[in-house]
């Protein structure tokens, strides 16, 4: 059996697992997509940098497998009302095998100031005093091409299935100059609203905290060390750990490492001021059979910029 015909008896094993626990989760960004655009997991991000930015991110669409993980997903963010309320909207597609989620969702947040003392750099531009609330409301649409499996034997493999999914996410952003820390949860409803009651929609939940370390020796570089947590019922908790570097918003660096499944690295670079370009390349850990993925995210923020020289 080579390769291609593993990944696809894997995929079609993990297929009759969702079947038969009825559930369906969703894939976690990876480093470059949460920690260059966190709005993704969290939308107490919107409306958190001064200036309206919109990113595009992929991830996994030059695998080494076909049929592997791939995610595409496009947002935009931007504040009002001074800064104290944030507003945006993302569009998601995952797609594993024969499986494909798409979702959308407008996001509202509401944040409150506070009195800080900030060694910030001038050439970061985000909110180092605040505490953010946000909400989202959206749909995913959920789809499994059984058939396309030609497995003819097993009544599970039927029929395709099709269902959509309206979905409610709460929020939660903490963030000082120099630490920060975050929770979200993107479904609380669950399957409570969808259309097709056979198919459950598991709930992941997310804790996300970070430090900016800041030198007075190097006032130029800040080194941005953070941990994602993510939990899912009934799935083995997934914990990043990761570690990047900023040369005063003109060049990016960065490693991690996530729990039994990949260690991650990237490199960016900022053009113009405006336009943030950043690759991401995940090696899979041994014991992982998806081999290892590509990624890209292009972020553009107006106004000023991420710089200001």
């Amino acid at each position: 059996m080579n390769n291609i015909n593993k990944l696809y008896a894997l995929i079609a094993i993990v297929v009759v697992s969702l079947i038969s626990n009825a559930s369906f989760g969703q894939q976690t960004p990876t480093f470059s997509e949460y920690n260059y655009n966190p709005f993704i997991i969290n939308s107490a991000y919107a409306g958190l940098t001064q200036n309206t930015e919109v990113s595009l991110s992929n991830s996994g669409f030059f695998n080494d497998f076909e049929g592997s993980p791939s995610s595409l997903s496009l947002s935009g963010h931007g504040q009002m009302n001074r800064g104290k309320v944030g507003l945006g909207a993302g569009l998601i597609r995952d797609k594993i095998g024969v499986t494909t989620s798409t979702s959308f969702f407008a996001a509202y947040s509401y944040k409150i100031f506070f009195d800080f003392e900030s060694n910030r750099p001038y050439w970061q531009h985000y909110s180092p005093g605040v505490i953010s609330f946000g909400i989202t409301a959206g749909v995913q649409q959920y789809q499994d091409n059984l058939t396309e499996l030609g497995i003819t034997n097993d009544p599970n493999f039927a029929q395709d299935i099709n269902t959509t999914i309206p979905t409610i996410g709460l929020s939660f952003l903490f963030n000082h100059a120099s630490f920060y820390a975050g929770f979200s949860a993107p479904n609380v409803m669950g399957n409570s609203l969808a259309t097709n009651k056979d198919v459950k929609l598991s709930t992941p939940v997310y804790g996300y905290f970070g430090y900016r370390i800041l030198s007075d020796a190097f006032r130029n570089i800040m080194i941005k060390p953070n941990v994602l947590i993510k939990h899912e019922k009934e799935a083995p908790m997934q914990i990043d750990f990761n570690l990047a570097t900023s040369f005063k918003n003109k060049f990016e660096i960065g490693a991690g490492y996530r729990t039994s499944s990949s260690v991650n690295l990237l490199a960016g670079i900022y053009l113009l001021n405006n336009l943030r370009f950043i690759y991401t390349y995940n090696i899979a850990s041994n014991n992982s059979p998806l081999g290892n993925s590509h990624g890209i995210i292009l972020s553009i923020q107006f106004k000023e910029g991420y710089a200001i020289d």
